[in-house]
């Protein structure tokens, strides 16, 4: 199946990219008509789900064989994010201004938005809770410490006990601001008046037209109508939002560049000999994603009758995207136009996904919940339930922190420590160690837990239509 990264024309409210556009050869039905450059993009796009997973392999090879020349291989992947993140500010803005400002119903903006930031958080509660009872269960943290690597951790200690400031993490938060901005424009805009009006035109003569009669008949004049201010306004943005996805389609063919460097970097610098001496705390965080992904979000998902499969498989390319690069982020503006591919409408892709991205991080709760418990039981220090419901009612507030800036991650769970005062903060130096490895299960269960709050938001208001057969929707 052929993945492009333009939106596909569908039967929801606001108008998306013609098929056309999606694909720099479409339209060609022989392959001998397309150019050489045409068919080029053509294959990549059908095979870049393979060409990525090629790459990933090839770098960890390289990692593991040649650490100095992977080392050098950074700047690729953290220039394919950097890339990515200059679009993701206008894919937001235009796709939340084009879905509200195309809606009639205000009211519903508001119900989509109330409903989306209620299951952001009963989930992350739940995977908050249930990080803090597998860890309980696995007990990652009864291992002997001498011998563990440790790293400097000083810097997130500093700033984890100024405590958690929702101010700073509004200021830091781009995402964010850009989804206040596009959620006010859009409404601005469609409180606008809309005033089309007729006018007569008189269509011009044929240079073809050669009969003397027919030019001395006079051509009667047409009705033309005149879009108002804010039909106008709509129309720019749907033009806007065209061009941005055309360019972002082929800055995504560089995705396995990206995840080349990333993951080579990965590798060559830590080397998989770090791995070893916390294998248990990476492989009981990484079960417990798994187990979370396919029981808690799959069982969401089939009460909405969907198939959580069927949807791993159809963002199977933005997995292996954040798999490579470590960052949800560079996966975003893909999954937003996946989701909208698989029949969620465009104003619930673009109100849900960005906001998801600051208030819904499923796989940093379950790591900062497991983490604390790791450090408890790494100190061998006690939790009473009462210090338990305690953590737990801190991380639900200060796990929104953790978006938007680069170590927010620790420095949340730095805060976390402080305010509980019973577990010593220095044990983020082991951390530190493996969390490039672990940072990499947190981004994926992120982005998966986005994607199902999308689609059951999409169903849960009606705004959800079954793409054709082709399309590869995730129903059952």
């Amino acid at each position: 199946m052929s993945r492009s990264f333009m939106p596909q024309s569908g039967s929801h409210s606001s108008t998306t990219a013609p098929a056309t556009a999606a694909h720099p050869a479409a339209g060609h039905q022989d392959g001998e008509s397309q150019s050489p450059i045409s068919r080029f993009f053509n294959g990549l796009s059908r095979h870049l789900t393979l060409i990525v997973l090629i790459a990933l392999v090839a770098a960890v090879l390289l990692g593991y064989f040649a650490p100095a020349v992977a080392i050098k291989t950074e700047p690729l992947g953290v220039w394919f994010i950097a890339l990515v993140k200059l679009f993701i500010p206008f894919i937001i803005f235009l796709t939340i201004v084009s879905g509200i400002s195309g809606m009639s119903d205000l009211k519903k903006v508001g119900r989509i938005g109330f409903k989306s930031l209620i299951y952001f958080e009963v989930v992350t509660t739940l995977s908050l809770a249930i990080g803090i009872a597998m860890a309980y269960i696995i007990q990652p943290g009864k291992i002997d410490k001498t011998g563990l690597p440790i790293q400097d951790a000083s810097k997130y200690v500093k700033q984890g006990a100024k405590g958690f400031d929702w101010l700073q993490f509004f200021q830091t938060n781009l995402t964010l601001q850009v989804l206040v901005l596009a959620i006010l424009a859009g409404i601005i805009i469609s409180l606008l008046p809309n005033h089309s009006s007729v006018r007569m035109v008189q269509p011009r003569r044929s240079l073809f037209e050669d009969d003397d009669d027919d030019l001395d008949t006079p051509i009667s004049p047409v009705p033309q109508t005149i879009p108002g201010t804010r039909d106008k306004i709509i129309a720019w943005v749907h033009t806007a939002t065209k061009f941005v996805f055309l360019l972002l389609k082929y800055v995504m063919y560089l995705a396995p560049l990206g995840a080349f460097g990333g993951m080579a970097f990965t590798i060559g610098k830590f080397g998989i000999r770090t791995l070893i001496p916390l294998a248990k705390l990476m492989a009981s965080v990484y079960a417990t994603m798994i187990l979370f992904v396919i029981i808690v979000l799959g069982s969401i998902l089939r009460y909405f009758r969907l198939n959580i499969f069927t949807y791993l498989k159809n963002i199977r390319e933005e997995i292996l995207i954040v798999l490579g690069t470590s960052s949800s982020e560079a996966a975003l503006p893909s999954l937003m136009v996946r989701l909208e591919q698989m029949g969620c409408s465009k104003p619930v892709v673009g109100l849900v996904v960005p906001t998801g991205y600051s208030f819904n991080l499923d796989g940093t709760s379950i790591y900062l919940s497991m983490a604390t418990i790791f450090l408890a039981q790494l100190y061998n220090v006690q939790l009473t339930t009462g210090e338990l419901l305690t953590i737990l009612g801190i991380l639900m507030v200060t796990s929104k922190g953790a978006a938007g800036v680069t170590g927010s991650g620790f420095i949340v769970l730095a805060s976390t420590l402080t305010a509980i005062q019973k577990i010593p903060v220095e044990g983020l130096a082991f951390l530190l160690a493996v969390d490039k490895f672990m940072s990499e299960a947190r981004a994926i269960t992120n982005i998966i837990g986005n994607g199902v709050a999308t689609l059951v938001i999409a169903k849960s208001e009606k705004e959800f239509i079954e793409p054709a057969p082709s399309a590869a929707p995730a129903t059952v």
